[in-house]
Protein backbone atom coordinates (compact mmCIF):
# COMPACT_ATOMS: atom_id res chain seq x y z
CA UNK A 1 0.00 0.00 0.00
CA UNK A 2 1.32 3.49 -0.86
CA UNK A 3 2.01 6.25 1.65
CA UNK A 4 -0.15 8.56 -0.43
CA UNK A 5 -2.34 8.99 -2.92
CA UNK A 6 -3.36 11.37 -6.10
CA UNK A 7 -6.73 12.07 -6.22
CA UNK A 8 -6.60 14.98 -8.88
CA UNK A 9 -7.50 13.19 -11.57
CA UNK A 10 -10.25 11.50 -9.83
CA UNK A 11 -14.15 11.59 -10.66
CA UNK A 12 -17.17 11.77 -8.45
CA UNK A 13 -19.35 9.03 -8.49
CA UNK A 14 -22.23 9.70 -10.25
CA UNK A 15 -24.69 7.34 -8.81
CA UNK A 16 -23.87 9.12 -5.30
CA UNK A 17 -27.23 10.57 -5.54
CA UNK A 18 -29.22 7.48 -5.71
CA UNK A 19 -27.51 6.04 -2.51
CA UNK A 20 -29.81 4.66 0.46
CA UNK A 21 -29.56 6.37 3.84
CA UNK A 22 -29.78 3.67 6.63
CA UNK A 23 -32.68 5.20 9.71
CA UNK A 24 -34.25 3.76 11.81
CA UNK A 25 -37.86 3.30 11.56
CA UNK A 26 -40.41 1.67 14.17
CA UNK A 27 -43.19 -0.51 12.37
CA UNK A 28 -45.62 -2.39 13.86
CA UNK A 29 -45.04 -6.16 14.01
CA UNK A 30 -48.54 -6.98 12.08
CA UNK A 31 -47.29 -4.07 9.27
CA UNK A 32 -43.90 -6.47 9.19
CA UNK A 33 -45.50 -9.76 9.01
CA UNK A 34 -47.36 -8.29 5.94
CA UNK A 35 -44.65 -7.27 3.96
CA UNK A 36 -42.66 -10.82 5.29
CA UNK A 37 -45.63 -13.09 3.47
CA UNK A 38 -45.40 -10.54 0.20
CA UNK A 39 -41.45 -10.84 0.28
CA UNK A 40 -42.15 -14.68 0.49
CA UNK A 41 -44.58 -14.24 -2.71
CA UNK A 42 -42.66 -12.68 -4.55
CA UNK A 43 -38.81 -13.24 -3.79
CA UNK A 44 -37.71 -9.86 -2.96
CA UNK A 45 -36.95 -8.72 0.86
CA UNK A 46 -39.16 -7.22 2.80
CA UNK A 47 -36.83 -4.22 3.14
CA UNK A 48 -36.54 -3.40 -0.80
CA UNK A 49 -40.49 -4.13 -0.77
CA UNK A 50 -41.33 -1.55 2.05
CA UNK A 51 -38.81 0.97 0.17
CA UNK A 52 -40.59 0.23 -3.01
CA UNK A 53 -43.64 0.83 -1.85
CA UNK A 54 -42.82 4.14 -0.36
CA UNK A 55 -41.37 5.23 -2.86
CA UNK A 56 -44.11 4.83 -5.17
CA UNK A 57 -45.93 6.74 -2.35
CA UNK A 58 -43.73 9.95 -2.61
CA UNK A 59 -43.36 9.75 -6.68
CA UNK A 60 -47.44 9.81 -6.86
CA UNK A 61 -47.64 12.62 -4.14
CA UNK A 62 -50.02 10.45 -1.96
CA UNK A 63 -51.35 11.71 1.23
CA UNK A 64 -52.84 10.19 4.16
CA UNK A 65 -56.17 11.21 4.98
CA UNK A 66 -56.39 11.81 8.69
CA UNK A 67 -59.60 11.55 10.86
CA UNK A 68 -59.24 11.85 14.71
CA UNK A 69 -61.75 10.86 17.03
CA UNK A 70 -63.43 13.10 19.12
Amino acid sequence: MKKEYDFSDSVRNPYAKRLKKQITLRVNTDTIAYFKALADETGIPYQNLINLYLTECAHSGKKLELKWAV
